[in-house]
C-alpha cells in the first residue's frame, strides 16, 4: 500500500506477499517500490494498520503542518514562512527519527529544557489530548480500511 509522497520518491509503501509469491516476486517489487520511497516487507494481517498509518498518515501530517502554520500567523509570521518553517521542521523531524534510529521520545527529550518554551508547549499537546486523538484517528483509519475489504 503505497502513499502519495511517492510522486516526489518520498514515499512509504508496505508490500506482502501473496500466497503464489516467493522472495524472488517480493524482491521484484521492492525494487519497483523503492524507485518512489522506501519500501517494508509486512505481514498480510497488518496490511489494513499500514493503509490506516502510512497510506492515510500523509492526510494527517498535511492537517498538523497547516495547524502549525496557522500558529506561527497567529504570532505574527507571513503564512508563506510559517508554512516552510512548519513543513521543514516536520521533514527534520522525521529525518531525525530515521537516520539516528533513536525512539521520538529521546528525541523530544532532547529539545525540551526544564522550564523552556517546549515544555509548556508540550503541555499544551497533552491538555488538549493530541496523543490520543492521533492514535485514534490511525485505529478509526484502519477500521474503515477492514471495512472496505469486507465490502469487496
Amino acid at each position: 500500500m503505497p502513499n502519495t509522497p511517492c510522486l516526489i520518491r518520498k514515499g512509504m509503501t508496505g508490500i506482502c506477499p501473496g500466497k503464489y509469491a516467493d522472495d524472488n516476486h517480493l524482491g521484484y517489487a521492492e525494487n519497483i517500490f523503492n524507485e518512489v520511497g522506501r519500501t517494508l516487507r509486512i505481514e498480510e494481517k497488518h496490511l489494513d494498520a499500514v493503509t490506516g498509518l502510512s497510506a492515510s498518515g500523509p492526510a494527517f501530517i498535511y492537517v498538523i503542518i497547516e495547524s502549525m502554520a496557522e500558529g506561527g500567523v497567529k504570532v505574527g509570521l507571513p503564512r508563506d514562512i510559517a508554512t516552510e518553517l512548519a513543513a521543514q521542521t516536520v521533514l527534520g523531524s522525521a529525518s531525525m527519527v530515521l537516520e539516528t534510529g533513536n525512539h521520538p521520545a529521546l528525541l523530544k527529550d532532547a529539545v525540551t529544557t526544564p522550564a523552556g518554551c517546549t515544555i509548556d508547549g508540550l503541555m499544551e499537546l497533552e491538555e488538549g489530548g493530541l496523543r490520543v486523538t492521533l492514535i485514534k484517528t490511525i485505529v478509526k483509519a484502519t477500521e474503515r480500511a477492514r471495512e472496505l475489504i469486507k465490502d469487496k
